[in-house]
C-alpha cells in the first residue's frame, strides 16, 4: 500500500463529529492496516515529546495500547475531494494520534479542546476491593471499557475515581432526567466544583458536565472535542443506532461504560464504542457483604374456574389465528399486528390476545395475594411492579398507594420518592419507569405482579431493593398466573445467576 504523501505540516481539527487531517496529498484507498508490536509505541516518559503542539503531559490512553500500524492512517480514513482533506470519525482520534506518534510524524493537534483538571474528591474514603479492582482493570485497558456491577454496588463511585484518576474534562451521559439530577448532585458533592447540565431545559457546558443520551445525540457534533473522558451510565442503551452515533462523534480517548445488565436482545456490543467488558461482578458475588442479602419467592396464583374458561377460549382464538397465518412468536409480532388490522378475524384475534394477556397479568387472585403481602410487609418499604399502567392505576385506587408512571410529573415523582425514602410512605406502585435510574436505598421488598420476559428488567427490579444497610434482608416476590403463558415468561426472565 502506498503511503499518503505529506505536502504541508499536518494539522488535526474537529468538525461536525469528524476529524480533519490537513497536509496530506490524496491516495486512492488506505485499505486495512497491519498490526504493530506495542513496544514500538512511545512510553509514558516520552509522552510530552509526542505532543509538539506544546500540550500537557499527554494521555496515557494514547500510549502502548492495541497494536497499530505506523505506516498508514486508520482504515476509517476517507478522502474529502471537495475540501481536499482526509476525514476520520472522531472516535478514532486516539488511534490516529497513536499512529502519527509511532511514526514520529510532526503534527499540530488543533482537534482536542479538553482540559487537564486538578480534581480531587472532597471526601476521602477507601473504595471497596472490587471497586479498586474495577478501576485498575479499566486503567489497564488504556482507560477504555465497560464495568459491570449490580445496582447498589457503587458504580457512581467507580466513575468518580475514574474522573479523579484521569484528570480530564469529563462528560457523563445518562438515560433519564432523574439520573441527570442524581449525577449532578453526586458530582457536585464529590468534587465541590461547578457542574454543567445539558438536557432537561439546561444548556450549561462546563469541564464536568452531565447530559442525557438524547441531548448527547443532538449536540455531540459540536461538543465532541470538548471532553477527554466520556462516561456512559446504563450503557446498555448505547448500541442503539442514534445513541451510538453520539459515541462515534466524540473524540474522548478515555471511555467508561457502567451497567448492571450489559446483554442486549439484539446482540449488539460495546467494543467499538467504549471498549470491551473489563470487569464484572454479579449480585451473588456481592450480596451479604457489599449488598443486602436477599430471597426470591415465586408465588403461583391459580385462576378461578370462570377465569380459566375465559383464558382458554381467548387463547384458542389467538393461537388459531397465528397458526392459520404461519406466524411464529415473538419474531412474528410485527406480522401479527399488520394482519390483525386487515380482517374481522384478525381483529377478533387481537382482542383475544389482549383478553388472555389481561387475565394472566392481572388475575383477581393476584390482587388478593398482593393485599396479603402488603399487609404482611406493612412495616417495610415496598415497591410494586406491573407490566402496564392500567394495572398501576387500578392498584393505586384499590389500595390507596401513590403511583409513578411516565405520566407522573417530575415534582410529584420527586415528592413521592422522598416521602418513601423518609418512611412517610410504606409502598409505591409503578410500571417500568422505576426499573432503572432511581435511588430508593430504603426499599427492601419488591412485588412483581407482572412483567415482560426480559432478564434485564427482572434483574433491575431486584437491584432496586439491594442497597445495603444494617441488618437488611431484601425479598422479591414474583406472582405468576398458574397454567398460563406467564409461566414461560417467568422462566425466561429468571435466566440469570441472581435467580439460580
Amino acid at each position: 500500500m502506498t503511503e499518503p504523501v505529506r505536502t504541508a505540516p499536518i494539522v488535526l481539527s474537529f468538525q461536525g463529529g469528524t476529524l480533519r487531517i490537513e497536509g496530506l496529498a490524496p491516495r486512492p484507498a488506505l485499505g486495512p492496516s497491519p498490526a504493530l508490536d506495542s513496544s514500538a509505541l512511545p512510553s509514558n516518559a516520552d509522552e510530552r515529546a509526542g505532543e509538539p503542539d506544546g500540550g500537557d503531559a499527554g494521555d496515557p490512553a494514547l500510549d502502548g495500547g492495541a497494536p497499530l500500524d505506523p505506516a498508514c492512517l486508520p482504515a476509517s480514513c476517507r478522502w474529502d475531494a471537495r475540501e481536499r482533506v482526509y476525514r476520520v470519525p472522531a472516535i478514532d482520534y486516539a488511534e490516529l494520534v497513536l499512529r502519527l506518534r509511532a511514526r514520529g510524524v510532526p503534527f499540530t493537534d488543533a482537534a482536542r479542546k479538553y482540559e487537564a483538571l486538578p480534581l480531587a474528591p472532597l471526601a476521602k474514603h477507601d473504595p471497596f476491593p472490587y471497586q479498586r479492582e474495577a478501576l485498575d482493570a479499566w486503567a489497564g485497558r488504556r482507560s477504555r471499557g465497560v464495568v459491570v456491577l449490580p445496582t447498589g454496588a457503587g458504580k457512581t463511585f467507580v466513575a468518580t475515581l475514574a474522573i479523579a484518576a484521569r484528570q480530564r474534562s469529563a462528560l457523563v451521559v445518562v438515560p433519564t432526567l432523574d439520573l441527570l439530577n442524581q449525577w449532578y448532585d453526586g458530582l457536585s458533592a464529590a468534587f465541590g466544583v461547578p457542574i454543567g447540565l445539558l438536557g432537561g431545559g439546561y444548556h450549561d457546558v462546563l469541564d464536568l458536565t452531565v447530559t442525557t443520551y438524547d441531548s448527547a445525540h443532538a449536540h455531540m457534533d459540536r461538543l465532541g472535542a470538548r471532553f477527554g473522558l466520556v462516561i456512559f451510565d446504563e450503557c446498555h442503551h448505547l448500541p442503539s443506532p442514534s445513541y451510538a452515533l453520539a459515541a462515534k462523534m466524540c473524540l474522548a480517548p478515555f471511555r467508561l461504560g457502567l451497567t448492571a445488565t450489559p446483554e442486549r436482545a439484539d446482540g449488539r456490543g460495546y467494543d467499538d464504542l467504549i471498549g470491551p467488558i473489563v470487569f464484572r461482578r454479579e449480585i451473588t458475588e456481592l450480596s451479604g457483604q457489599y449488598l443486602a442479602a436477599y430471597d426470591v419467592v415465586r408465588l403461583e396464583v391459580p385462576l378461578s374456574d370462570d377465569e380459566r374458561a375465559a383464558y382458554e377460549a381467548a387463547r384458542a382464538v389467538y393461537i388459531g389465528f397465528l397458526r392459520a397465518n404461519g406466524i411464529r412468536m415473538p419474531e412474528g409480532w410485527g406480522q401479527f399486528i399488520l394482519l390483525s388490522s386487515q380482517s374481522d378475524a384478525g381483529r377478533r384475534a387481537f382482542e383475544a390476545y389482549r383478553r388472555q394477556r389481561s387475565l394472566a397479568l392481572c388475575a383477581p387472585g393476584k390482587i388478593d395475594v398482593l393485599a396479603r403481602l402488603l399487609h404482611a410487609h406493612r412495616a417495610d418499604r415496598t415497591l410494586v411492579f406491573t407490566e402496564d399502567n392500567a394495572t398501576v392505576y387500578q392498584i393505586s385506587r384499590q389500595f390507596l398507594l401513590p403511583a409513578i408512571t411516565h405520566q407522573t410529573k417530575v415534582k410529584e415523582r420527586s415528592a413521592i420518592l422522598d416521602a418513601f425514602n423518609r418512611g412517610a410512605l410504606s409502598a409505591v406502585v409503578t410500571s417500568k419507569v422505576l426499573n432503572e435510574g432511581v435511588n430508593v436505598p430504603e426499599a427492601n421488598v419488591a412485588i412483581v405482579l407482572s412483567g415482560s420476559g426480559s432478564v434485564r428488567e427482572h434483574v433491575q427490579r431486584l437491584g432496586r431493593i439491594l442497597r445495603r444497610s444494617e441488618n437488611k434482608t431484601a425479598i422479591l416476590y414474583e406472582l405468576v398466573a398458574l397454567g398460563t403463558s406467564e409461566q414461560r415468561v417467568s422462566d425466561k426472565r429468571r435466566e440469570h445467576i441472581a435467580y439460580q
